[in-house]
């Protein structure tokens, strides 16, 4: 589902996709930092994936995998938006033209990119209290184009199962409020994207 909340079309370059200079970082507040779990008890949090494919491409990651992903990884960042602990994201995996068109549309920028971002949160809509105590938070949507991310994955000599989850990190994190308008933000970003993968069992490196 393409958002009807553009809140934000982030366009992460951390892969190698032109870098967007324009956003301005918010904060990343400490809790949400992979926590150390060594005698720490993390809060239990659910999160529902939907998940679309679309394109010759096929993606090697299951949604039962993007279930158990999404959910190890906010677990880590514990991220205090819903009080029941409870999100919901969609993630479309898509095709070069498919983006290319979004990457124009949302951020005037003429040409494909690796993945986008959409936030519920900046979207300027309060949802009611009550209705938060009993449903998962929505935090918005990231798109990724599997062209891209297979190319990027055959350039770097690893799997599109690992790019696939370095992508969709970097769209997790900028729906939870982080950003990269400098090279300082971005390392700290690309730092915790590489944190995530680990807490999922997937070495990714990038320089």
């Amino acid at each position: 589902m393409i958002p009807e909340f553009p809140g934000r079309a982030d366009i992460p370059e951390a892969s190698g996709v032109a870098r967007s200079a324009a956003e301005v970082w918010t904060g990343v507040p400490e809790a949400q930092s992979v926590q150390e779990t060594s005698g720490e008890i993390l809060r239990e949090i659910s999160v529902e994936v939907d998940v679309q494919e679309e394109g010759a491409i096929a993606s090697p990651v299951l949604q039962d995998t993007w279930i158990t992903w999404f959910q190890t990884w906010l677990t880590a960042l514990a991220p205090d938006l819903s009080p029941i602990g409870a999100y919901e994201l969609s993630l479309r995996l898509t095709t070069d033209a498919e983006i290319h068109q979004l990457n124009a549309q949302y951020r005037q920028i003429d040409r494909p990119t690796d993945v986008l971002s959409f936030s519920a949160t900046e979207s300027g809509v309060t949802l009611p209290a009550g209705l938060l105590a009993e449903e998962p938070f929505p935090l918005g949507d990231i798109i990724i184009s599997l062209d891209t991310a297979a190319a990027q994955a055959q350039q770097r000599h690893h799997t599109l199962t690992e790019e696939l989850a370095w992508l969709a990190t970097h769209g997790l994190l900028h729906l939870l409020g982080w950003d990269h308008p400098d090279e300082a933000h971005l390392q700290k970003m690309l730092q915790q994207q590489v944190n995530l993968l680990q807490t999922v069992a997937l070495e990714v490196q990038y320089d």
